[in-house]
């Protein structure tokens, strides 16, 4: 039993993902807040992006448990 990075990885860009997801969906309509960014709400697109990795990071690390015998 070795040590596997990717849970406390996958956690952390989960947890991460889901605060600035909820934070940019909260503030979606607050135009002077993304005007800087061209008008893109990147906290929704980055959090969406750190949570879907971080999805994969954990699914990989039970994938790869569940293989060993």
């Amino acid at each position: 039993m070795g040590i596997d990075i990717k849970i406390p990885i996958g956690l952390m860009f989960t947890i991460f993902g889901l605060l600035l997801t909820a934070y940019g969906f909260f503030t979606r309509l607050d135009a002077a807040l993304y005007k800087p960014s061209m008008g893109i709400n990147i906290n929704l697109w980055s959090g969406l992006g750190m949570l879907i990795l971080g999805v994969i990071m954990l699914a990989l690390a039970y994938i790869s448990r569940s293989q060993k015998p």
